[in-house]
């Protein structure tokens, strides 16, 4: 069940700067431990003073959030609705309902592009920003349903910002296929995790340079060390 946590209303009037969907890979190759790691690490991730410093005191207005789990062609759920982050309680909110979610599927397959999908309808009836961005998680390549390019054919995605942050360790070609068909838009960039071990961290600087409006150059680089 979504967890509908409004930091603020979110009216016309309400100066928003970014619009951001974390969407959370469950696919079958995530185990239970990995599991946990993804969940605790990402609340982790939000909770981080440098994270919570960039929303609150970084540039001119606010930042809402969304966060999802994503696995086959109709395994989506959101855990987080728009939710406006204008203060510490906010954020206090979001992470303490991310640190609690409970998993929504086991044993289904890896559809991306399903995934943009249901991103770009979130986007769609989200509040109206100056940047939307997704950040797509993930471990594993496209293997069932329609892929990236369909949903960008055929999905409101035009002026999004797709980022992605691989999980490196159970599937060789994962980096590449990210870097090839998954990010998407000026600046888009890939951030690379050592294994789940490493999301917190992958997490933490991928959510700084995004809330910051970070473009250190294009899309296919830089290749960060998946050691931070």
């Amino acid at each position: 069940m979504a967890a509908l946590l409004w930091g603020a209303p979110l009216t016309a009037q309400a100066q928003c700067r970014l619009a951001l969907v974390l969407a959370l890979d469950v696919s079958a190759s995530v185990d239970a431990e990995e599991y946990d790691l993804q969940r605790l690490g990402l609340a982790a991730a939000l909770d981080a003073p440098d994270v919570r410093d960039a929303i609150l005191r970084g540039q001119n207005g606010s930042v809402a959030l969304a966060v999802f789990e994503w696995s086959g062609r109709f395994q989506q759920d959101l855990h987080l609705d728009w939710t406006l982050l204008q203060s510490h309680a906010d954020i206090d909110r979001a992470v303490l309902a991310l640190g609690n979610i409970s998993r929504s599927f086991e044993g289904y397959p890896t559809s991306v592009g399903q995934a943009l999908g249901y991103a770009a309808s979130l986007l769609k009836r989200g509040p109206a920003c100056d940047r939307r961005v997704i950040d797509m998680s993930g471990d594993g390549i496209n293997n069932y349903g329609y892929g990236p390019a369909e949903a960008y054919r055929h999905f409101p995605l035009r002026d999004v910002q797709v980022n992605g942050l691989v999980i490196l360790g159970d599937d060789a070609e994962v980096e590449a296929f990210y870097r090839r068909e998954v990010i998407r838009g000026p600046g888009a960039f890939v951030e690379l995790s050592a294994g789940f071990e490493g999301f917190r961290a992958a997490m933490t600087r991928k959510l700084f340079r995004e809330i910051n409006d970070m473009m250190l150059g294009h899309a296919d680089a830089p290749r960060l060390s998946p050691h931070g």
